[in-house]
């Protein structure tokens, strides 16, 4: 669903982000101010070295976010009297703080892409002192909306079809579960439970009714007839709060055939889907479907695709990334000017955090099926490729303007069509590595 205008205008008149990061990039940005090399051009990279122990491929989300949070990092009155209290920084820092714009470049993946192991994910190209202050801000993002919507992409692709819905709110931080429903979406889930992932960002929204409903009316058929009066016999009703059976032969004696659907939530859920559909059947409801909930992840999903169930609700397990609760994502100084003023490579060398230098170009190798085969990665320039090859990086900043303007939407369809590129291996639930190799050239 496209962003609304609201959602825009509440983004221009939010609150300053520049305090949503830690103590140490502002302390950097201090002593390079004082050392005369803040103001050295620079590119930093945004990269994950491997992707989460069995996992096939990752997905970036959060790119919409991060643009938005970009656009927010000013340092207002408050966030300066906080930091001049505190005395985390010096007034010479604080000076330049207050006139504080990214004027910069940013490229990167466009959201919903595919990534791998070592993918630029993000290039940050600016002042030293500009780009690293930007880091916790970017990576506490992506890292979290990138491990949600890897986790939701699996589940989907598990569920063949099928409809999901992401109803983790209850689950995780209060505005983490906005975030979360805004990456499942683009990994494709249908809804969410969460109104105000419906309202910043348009995820359509659904829900019906919890046991507590059910309980506080007198009996079960009292409060399967109060849904109905107030929802229609469309709504969706659940029936595991007392006797599955009983409950089934109530809802379809009170809303009839036009039932819209039962909800489970408890018990062996494959047995019971079983039963209920040949309940439902005998009873004439042969269109009334049935939504299955209760700790749900990938692997349930999967083996659920035997029974007959038609939606599956999807909450703790989705909003913690389905055990990767981060996409293990850094933010790395690859490429900065010299006393000369040329550009020179610079990379981590300590032992299992070591990093390749030099500002990076991604693009996808594609078979003649139109598979993908390889993740090619140029270093210093971009990697040539035939008519099937697909160049990766897109431009989202322009001399500190927002260039990208790429919906909520569009996101999503990027990651089923970036998914249906990959070897059917990848959808695979066991364990396994990375589906195609990541090679350097350059």
């Amino acid at each position: 669903m496209t962003e609304n205008k609201d959602a825009v205008d509440r983004a221009a008149a939010a609150a300053s982000t520049a305090l949503l990061t830690d103590h140490y990039e502002l302390t950097m940005l201090q002593a390079t101010l004082k050392s005369g090399t803040a103001h050295r051009r620079s590119i930093f990279e945004v990269f994950a070295r491997r992707l989460p122990e069995g996992r096939r491929y990752g997905v970036v989300a959060g790119t919409g976010r991060v643009l938005d949070a970009i656009a927010n990092f000013r340092f207002d009155e408050a966030e300066l009297a906080h930091l001049e209290k505190t005395k985390v920084v010096d007034r010479a820092t604080l000076d330049w703080l207050a006139d504080y714009q990214f004027s910069g470049n940013i490229w990167g993946y466009a959201e919903g892409e595919m990534f791998f192991p070592n993918s630029p994910i993000l290039v940050v190209e600016s002042s030293f002192a500009e780009g690293v202050i930007l880091e916790t801000l970017v990576l506490s993002i992506l890292n979290h909306d990138s491990a949600i919507a890897a986790a939701a992409s699996r589940m989907t692709a598990a569920a063949d079809g099928r409809p999901c819905i992401e109803m983790g709110s209850r689950r995780t931080h209060e505005w983490s579960a906005v975030a979360a429903a805004r990456a499942a979406y683009i990994a494709g889930f249908g809804t969410t439970s969460n109104l105000e992932a419906g309202r910043s960002y348009g995820v359509p929204t659904a829900g019906t009714a919890a046991h507590a409903f059910t309980l506080v009316h007198d009996d079960e058929r009292e409060a399967f007839q109060a849904q109905v009066d107030s929802l229609g016999k469309g709504t969706t009703l659940l029936v595991d709060t007392y006797d599955v059976t009983n409950a089934v032969n109530l809802a379809v004696e009170i809303a009839g055939t036009e039932l819209g659907a039962v909800r489970l939530d408890s018990g062996d859920l494959l047995v019971q889907a079983r039963e209920v559909r040949e309940q439902l059947d005998s009873l004439g409801a042969t269109e009334t479907k049935i939504v299955v909930t209760s700790d749900l992840d990938e692997y349930a999903i999967s083996t659920l695709q035997a029974g007959p169930v038609d939606v599956y609700g999807v909450g703790t397990s989705l909003v913690t990334g389905s055990g990767a609760p981060t996409a293990g994502m850094v933010y790395k100084l690859v490429q900065r000017e010299d006393d000369n003023g040329t550009m020179v490579g610079v990379a981590k060398a300590s032992k299992d955090k070591k990093s390749v230098g030099g500002r990076k170009y991604a693009m996808r190798r594609l078979g003649a099926s139109g598979l993908a085969e390889a993740e090619i990665i140029g270093i210093g320039e971009v990697p040539q490729g035939d008519s099937n090859d697909r160049h990766l990086m897109v431009e989202l900043v322009k001399g500190g303007e927002r260039v990208d303007q790429s919906t909520l939407d569009d996101a999503r369809d990027r990651h089923a069509a970036s998914r249906a590129e990959l070897p059917a291996k990848a959808l695979q639930m066991s364990r396994g590595e990375a589906v195609i190799p990541t090679i350097f050239e350059g």
